[in-house]
């Protein structure tokens, strides 16, 4: 059974930082694609970031401004998103998704490419 369970959501100050982790079980990291994706109060669900599966290629969304950083641990099957420098408009829960293969860049951040989705975690970044 593929699981994707996301944490270290949480409130913070603007300028502060989180560090979300998407454990996976039932599927490896050495063939599945994970993306991040993120969806605000009454907004589209839009993709943040992903890291590919056959060599741990980054992707990221032009509006991060290099703020982000995706990273994994194969060893324990899990994915971080490290978000830096956060602005009241990255509050959104938090996905993490899969999908099999390689991404392109030119559909990383479609929603519709992943398979196997997270039940997100909340990000509120708020004084």
């Amino acid at each position: 059974q593929v699981q994707l369970v996301e944490s270290g959501g949480g409130l913070v100050q603007p300028g502060g930082s989180l560090r979300l982790s998407c454990v996976v079980s039932g599927l490896s990291l050495e063939y599945y694609t994970i993306g991040w994706f993120r969806q605000g109060p009454e907004k589209e669900r839009e993709g943040v970031s992903c890291i590919s599966s056959s060599d741990g290629r980054s992707y990221y969304a032009d509006f991060l401004e290099g703020r982000f950083t995706v990273s994994r641990d194969k060893a324990v099957n899990t994915v971080f998103l490290q978000m830096n420098s956060l602005k009241p408009e990255d509050s959104a829960v938090y996905y993490c998704a899969a999908v099999r293969g390689d991404p392109y860049s030119s559909t990383w951040a479609l929603d519709g490419v992943y398979h196997y989705w997270g039940q997100g975690t909340q990000v509120t970044v708020s004084s």
